[in-house]
């Protein structure tokens, strides 16, 4: 019953993480090149509480958009592309910091590329405009994982102490 209880729990402030974050959008220098913050925290969730919880929520996250009316189709294959790239890259590599600076930028690339093809338009503009994202989720997937590794430490010491 607990273990339920706490998955459920989890599940459900992971999504609304990514939820949130993703309707937050850091503007670009050029026009085209603006940044949603889910990425490095889709990232840091997948390496912190593994691919099942990850893309679990992610699913969460993208049908809470669909019905809010929030993305599209378009905008859910895209993130589920993301979503898997970075989940085959950290479950395939590991947790190491290497593999999760690189796993989000690789997510975007492949979505990107993914997204060129959907449209029959030149993917290298569509790269080029990732560019700063892609830098913006390498310099931050890090210190989020840190962050949220700490979180779930800090919320299994305090679970213990309240079990005894």
């Amino acid at each position: 019953m607990y273990y339920n209880t706490r998955r459920l729990t989890e599940t459900a402030l992971l999504t609304t993480l990514i939820t949130i974050s993703g309707a937050i959008k850091l503007p670009g220098f050029i026009p085209g090149t603006e940044f949603q913050l889910s990425a490095p925290l889709a990232v840091a969730i997948c390496g912190v509480f593994g691919f099942t919880k990850y893309i679990t929520a992610g699913i969460l996250s993208s049908l809470i958009g669909l019905i809010l009316g929030t993305q599209n189709l378009l905008n859910v294959g895209i993130a589920m592309i993301f979503r898997l790239v970075v989940g085959i890259c950290v479950t395939a590599l590991g947790t190491s910091w290497p593999v999760l600076v690189m796993a989000g930028p690789l997510g975007s690339s492949v979505a990107r590329l993914a997204l060129g093809g959907i449209l029959g338009k030149g993917a290298i503009p569509l790269l080029l405009a990732a560019v700063p994202g892609m830098i913006y989720t390498a310099l931050t997937a890090w210190p989020l994982t840190l962050l949220l590794k700490k979180v779930k430490l800090q919320t299994e010491k305090v679970v213990q102490s309240v079990q005894r």
